[in-house]
């Protein structure tokens, strides 16, 4: 389980009981990546937590990880989707240095 920058940069600004809910998300996600709602694409996927979602991306092939990649309202949902479409090769050029740094250790 990955956070992109962003994720990371939203998540704190929720209180404790939403992180600890976005905990419980993720190790459900550890164990099957695919549940929550598909985007267009199986491996593109969000979860929700009353008003808002979370986006991750499942790389599945070559990875095997799942990667956290925003959160936001329902309001903004199609904006935040729009935006993860356009910037998937960045998104996956920011997964793939979190973890050859990790390897690196």
């Amino acid at each position: 389980m990955y956070h992109s920058n962003r994720f990371e940069r939203e998540l704190r600004k929720f209180d404790s009981f939403f992180i600890e809910l976005v905990d419980k998300i993720e190790d459900k996600l550890t164990e099957d990546p695919y549940t929550g709602s598909p985007l267009g694409v199986r491996w593109f996927r969000e979860k929700r937590i009353g008003k808002y979602r979370i986006y991750y991306l499942i790389y599945e092939q070559f990875l095997q990880s799942v990667f956290m990649i925003a959160i936001s309202e329902k309001k903004d949902q199609q904006k935040v989707i729009n935006a993860i479409k356009l910037t998937l090769n960045i998104l996956k050029e920011e997964v793939e240095n979190i973890i050859d740094k990790e390897d690196s250790i």
